[in-house]
C-alpha cells in the first residue's frame, strides 16, 4: 500500500477558528494574520510577533511543570493575545506556516521549535523522546512539544522549513524519514530510530545513515528544509553540543533534587 502524500496549503484568505477569523499570506517568509472576536485569546512565544492593533492586550501566561521546562531549554512563561482586533505573526526564517486542527480528546507531537501559535483551548507541555539511542542518535533533539485538546477542537499553527507536506499512514504501514525532515506526528504513530551501516570498501572505514522510522496509523508531518534543533551545529559536532548541553542540565536537575 502506498502511503499517502500531500502538499499542505502555503496561503490561507479565508480561515476560521473558534473566536477568530485568520489568513496566511507571504511567500519566503510567511505571515499569520489573526482576527480576534475577543472570545478565544491566543499564546505564542513573544519573539514571533510582527504587529499589533493598539487594543490587543498582550499578557504574561505561566506554563504549567516549569521545572521540566527549564530542563528542556523552553521558556517559563508564555505570552497570550486578549482582546479585540488584529495581530500578526511570523518567524524569522523562509519556509511556510499552516494551520492544523486538533479535534477534541485527540493530541499531538510537534517538533522543537516549529511551534508559531494557538488557541488557549489547547494545552502545551514539553515531553522528553523516550530511549536513549532515539535521544543522541535519532537527529530530532531530546524533546518534543504534545499539544492536547480537552475544551473542543483547538487550531494550532506550525512553521516549517521549506514546504510542508503530511504523509497519511494506515496502521502497520511504515516510512523512514531524514531525521531532519519531520515536523509533527499523531500520538497514534508509534516511532523509532533506524541506523544502516555502510561501508566504503574491503579496507575502508565506514559509517552510518540514521532515519527516523514512524509506523501508522496516523499523520506525519514532513519538511523539505533540514532543520536540526543544535542551533547553528551540524553533523558529530551538533550531536556532541546537544549531548553536552543535555547532561549539563540533567546534572543541574539532581542537584535540585538532591540526586
Amino acid at each position: 500500500m502506498t502511503a499517502s502524500v500531500s502538499l499542505l496549503p502555503s496561503q490561507v484568505t479565508e480561515g476560521q477558528g473558534p473566536g477568530m477569523a485568520y489568513r496566511i499570506e507571504g511567500q519566503l517568509v510567511p505571515v499569520l494574520h489573526l482576527a480576534l472576536n475577543g472570545q478565544m485569546p491566543v499564546y505564542f512565544e513573544h519573539h514571533v510577533v510582527l504587529w499589533k492593533q493598539p487594543q490587543i492586550d498582550i499578557q504574561l501566561m505561566r506554563m504549567p511543570g516549569a521545572f521540566k521546562r527549564v530542563i528542556a531549554g523552553m521558556p517559563i512563561m508564555m505570552t497570550q493575545a486578549v482582546g479585540y482586533g488584529e495581530i500578526a505573526f511570523s518567524r524569522d526564517a523562509s519556509g511556510q506556516v499552516f494551520p492544523l486542527t486538533i479535534p477534541h480528546g485527540q493530541s499531538l507531537y510537534v517538533r522543537e521549535h516549529q511551534f508559531l501559535a494557538a488557541t488557549m483551548n489547547l494545552t502545551f507541555a514539553p515531553e522528553r523522546i523516550k530511549g536513549i539511542g532515539s535521544m543522541l542518535l535519532g537527529g530530532q533533539g531530546f524533546w518534543q512539544d504534545r499539544f492536547d485538546a480537552p475544551q473542543g477542537d483547538g487550531l494550532l499553527w506550525l512553521h516549517a522549513h521549506g514546504n510542508a507536506f503530511e504523509v497519511v499512514l494506515q496502521p502497520g504501514e511504515v516510512i523512514d524519514v531524514e531525521p531532519g525532515s519531520w515536523i509533527y506526528r499523531d500520538v497514534s504513530v508509534g516511532y523509532q530510530q533506524q541506523m544502516y551501516g555502510l561501508k566504503t570498501g574491503l579496507l575502508a572505514g565506514g559509517g552510518n545513515i540514521v532515519f527516523n522510522r514512524f509506523t501508522g496509523p496516523g499523520r506525519v508531518g514532513l519538511q523539505s528544509g533540514y532543520y536540526s534543533p543544535a542551533a547553528g551545529a551540524e553533523g558529530a559536532a551538533g550531536t556532541a553540543a546537544a549531548v553536552g548541553g543535555a547532561a549539563a542540565a540533567l546534572k543541574i536537575g539532581s542537584k535540585l533534587l538532591g540526586g
